[in-house]
């Protein structure tokens, strides 16, 4: 016996990619609807090896269903996800509306499984941002063994993060810089995104800090440790798919880098790519997708007494947001409602 499962937002590039995974990873499914907004009714998606006909989220029953994956944004989200969770359908919510809610657990299934029991206090989930879902899974391990103080990290995050025009910008402007006269003026990004890259993910916020950079500060915490220290820069690059990190990390205890390395490669949801030699890593063009964390260039950092340096890549769309969320149903299903 399997899950009737909704997923909303099926239009979009992180809903098409939640129906992939969905059927990739053979989730347990007896019933699945693909729900859009009304200009998009009747878009055929694809699921595995069959074909779903949208249908209009407006005026969609959730009674009945075991849970929905949604992928539409903080607006609409904020008028369908309590409806769907008082029809008694879990939400798994990937957009940034309910992270910060304590009422509300905000899951990476490799770092703070327990926490899904929580979700029965507004019947809803939260799945976290794109770039601190891959930063968390990275760090759990390390604090479990050698208690993280503080970390610093500078983001490297593609257009993918930013939507379907963004990445139209980045093939539009790439083209324009080559032909004459067919320079595109930025519409998506407040400068040109091609051949550059820009410091400003979100928007600014008093302290100038960046929302993007709150967030990763905010759910860290929430997920990780509340204790932990977090300083993030996040920068916008000229790729299509695949966000990257580098992290420095100040432990309580001294962890060498060695021992850190083999900690990592026992880890759930990471893989680790890490030779000192030309190419012995991992570049975000690689890791397109893949569901794995990975993980290159660790080392030690001589200018504190217990540091860390390495470097993070993930697929955004898939460890960043889809596929965290299907995690999330796979725990969902596994620890609470355990149907199949």
């Amino acid at each position: 016996m399997g899950y009737k499962v909704v997923v909303a937002g099926a239009t979009g590039n992180v809903g098409r990619e939640m129906l992939n995974i969905l059927a990739e990873r053979q989730f347990p499914v007896d019933e699945i609807a693909a729900l859009a907004s009304r200009r998009s009714l009747g878009t055929e998606v694809s699921f595995g090896d069959k074909t779903l006909k949208t249908q209009d989220i407006d005026t969609f029953d959730f009674s009945g269903w075991d849970m929905a994956l949604f992928a539409i944004g903080s607006g609409p989200t904020k008028e369908y996800a309590p409806k769907a969770a008082a029809a008694g359908c879990v939400v798994i919510d990937n957009s940034s509306l309910y992270r910060y809610d304590p009422d509300i657990p905000l899951i990476v299934p490799e770092v703070n499984p327990a926490a899904i029991h929580g979700y029965a206090k507004k019947n809803i989930i939260a799945n976290p941002n794109c770039s601190t879902a891959q930063m968390v899974v990275a760090l759990k391990p390390l604090h479990d063994r050698a208690r993280i103080k503080r970390v610093v990290v500078s983001t490297y995050q593609s257009v993918s993060g930013s939507g379907k025009d963004a990445i139209d910008e980045l093939w539009n402007q790439t083209k324009g810089v080559y032909v004459p006269g067919q320079e595109i003026e930025p519409s998506v990004y407040p400068k040109q995104i091609a051949f550059n890259v820009i410091p400003h993910i979100d928007v600014f916020m008093e302290d100038g800090t960046t929302k993007e950079e709150w967030k990763m500060v905010a759910e860290t915490k929430k997920i990780v440790d509340s204790a932990i220290k977090v300083t993030a820069t996040c920068v916008r690059v000229p790729v299509f798919v695949g966000h990257s990190e580098a992290i420095n990390i100040e432990t309580e205890d001294f962890l060498d880098e060695d021992e850190a390395r083999d900690i990592l490669r026992e880890a759930p949801g990471i893989m680790v790519i890490d030779k000192r030699e030309d190419g012995g890593y991992v570049t975000p063009i690689e890791c397109v997708g893949d569901f794995a964390t990975f993980i290159s260039r660790i080392r030690q950092d001589s200018t504190v007494e217990n540091g860390l340096n390495l470097w993070c890549v993930s697929d955004n769309l898939r460890k960043g947001a889809a596929l965290n969320a299907v995690q999330i149903a796979e725990l969902l299903g596994r620890e609470v409602l355990k149907k199949g």
